[in-house]
């Protein structure tokens, strides 16, 4: 699989090659923490927004500027509506039961996933955490990051990644040898991420189409915790050829 321009971020990938059909949608939905398209299809796409004001008014995204973090989390919201329901292998159980990460000598999480960084510690298996948004003083400094990814052979990859324009510096730094896992309900699952450097798996989620209940979570300051029994965890991963 020949790998993309490594400079192209994946919003302007998208926005350049699929449009941002702005009639599509039939609503847009935002809370403190999440924002959540509706399109006319019924498929619902969510993005995380760490408590950024997001104008739920579709008109005034005619014209989408990648450069207005706004923008960024309703194009990645509503691109995870367009390709997530028709770009998944199968639904998909938790990621530490996916993937054996005892065979892995040095693992890194960007983004600090709570549950799951106990089921390492549970586990007794190493893991360099680094989340700049997280209070807890025990993460590695995001100062550090370019040295602990060059020497990781796996990463756990927070799909906000992509919208906060993050992403391409971290796969960057990455050696060749790495497998990279994204992970979130923020996640645009298709197999184009797969030009990507080293992106191995995606880890994602769907919704029941035309669900109210989630785009009432979200509308309501709720989070991942409130919406996660009406998600539907799903899985995409890299076939080779």
């Amino acid at each position: 699989m020949k790998l993309y321009n490594q400079n192209i971020e994946p919003l302007e990938l998208f926005l350049t090659k699929y449009n941002f059909e702005i009639n599509g949608i039939e609503k847009i939905c935002t809370g403190q923490k999440y924002t959540a398209v509706l399109l006319k299809s019924g498929n619902i796409g969510v993005c995380a927004n760490f408590g950024h004001k997001i104008d739920s008014q579709k008109a005034n995204y005619s014209n989408p500027n990648l450069k207005n973090i706004s923008h960024r989390i309703v194009l990645n919201a509503y691109f995870s509506a367009l390709f997530n329901y028709s770009n998944h292998n199968k639904s998909c159980i938790d990621i530490f039961e996916a993937i054996d990460f005892k065979k892995y000598k040095k693992v890194v999480m960007l983004g600090l996933f709570n549950s799951l960084s106990k089921k390492f510690d549970d586990a007794e298996i190493s893991i360099i955490v680094s989340d700049p948004r997280s209070k807890n003083h025990n993460l590695s400094p995001a100062s550090e990051q370019k040295k602990f990814l060059s020497k990781a052979d796996t990463v756990i990859l927070t799909s906000t990644s992509v919208f906060n324009a993050t992403f391409l510096n971290v796969i960057n730094h990455t050696n060749d040898q790495c497998d990279i896992f994204m992970l979130g309900p923020s996640s645009i699952m298709t197999p184009e991420m797969f030009h990507y450097k080293n992106i191995k798996i995606i880890f994602g989620a769907t919704f029941m189409k035309f669900d109210h209940r989630v785009l009432k979570i979200i509308q309501e300051d709720g989070g991942t915790k409130d919406f996660l029994k009406y998600e539907n965890k799903r899985i995409l991963q890299k076939v080779n050829i």
